[in-house]
């Protein structure tokens, strides 16, 4: 589905939707978790909410870097680019398993606020700095840098 969807939609569409998306599901997530003790059915919402983060996610920022990363770079320094994207992604996964618990603890049912401004500042950078790669050649890309 991902294939099909980064082909006919582009990849920084569907990465700024991605971005987007799990950002308004943050602003859910919290406002569910702020309000789980006023109201009964808002847990629903915290539900869907979560759903539709990680489905979010695996529309944009989950597989299009790796998409963007291999179109940025020509055939020579491609394999160090992808190293220096996977170490990157795998220390922050990493980084945010660890630390999350203690974030919980110190900003209990704000906590998704810390991902809501990092969300914010990745979807401005991506509006503003990052290329279409869809359809172009790594000629015509890096004429824009």
């Amino acid at each position: 589905l991902q294939l099909f969807l980064v082909e006919r939609a582009g990849r920084r569409t569907l990465h700024l939707v991605g971005l987007g998306g799990m950002a308004v599901c943050a602003v859910l997530m919290t406002v569910a978790l702020a309000l789980k003790d006023v109201l009964e059915w808002i847990r629903y919402i915290s539900i869907v909410a979560t759903f539709g983060f990680v489905a979010l996610f695996e529309i944009g920022p989950g597989p299009i870097p790796w998409f963007i990363v291999a179109e940025l770079f020509s055939q020579g320094p491609r394999p160090a680019a992808m190293a220096v994207a996977g170490c990157s992604n795998w220390t922050s996964n990493f980084l945010v398993g660890m630390l999350f618990p203690y974030a919980e603890k110190l900003c209990g049912s704000y906590v998704f606020l810390i991902f809501l401004v990092f969300l914010v500042i990745f979807f401005v950078f991506t509006f503003f700095k990052v290329p279409e790669t869809k359809g172009r050649t790594f000629e015509d890309i890096s004429r824009g840098f």
